[in-house]
């Protein structure tokens, strides 16, 4: 695998995994007791943190491409053992 397979999928997992850590740790206003804005959504967050978001996505996506480049070199989980169609002939 040369090193651009190496950074397009690792970025590939960090955008999966940003989206994944995004919603943990929200609150909304209601839930934290602020005084809502005049025309603000009730679901819009009151304490989101990007900071947060961006090292629990990068910390996330460290371990799931660990386990995927892992798989790649050692060959535990290959194509052949995902055959989901199977052949009943």
């Amino acid at each position: 695998m040369n090193l651009f397979a190496i950074f397009a999928i690792y970025f590939l997992f960090w955008v999966m995994s940003a989206f994944f850590v995004l919603p943990i740790g929200i609150k909304t206003p209601n839930e934290t007791g602020e005084k809502m804005v005049e025309g603000q959504a009730d679901s819009a967050p009151s304490n989101f943190s990007p900071l947060k978001v961006v090292i629990r996505a990068t910390l996330l996506s460290l371990v799931l491409f660990g386990l995927y480049y892992a798989n790649y070199v050692n060959g535990w989980i290959t194509t052949d053992d995902l055959d989901i169609v199977g052949d009943h002939r």
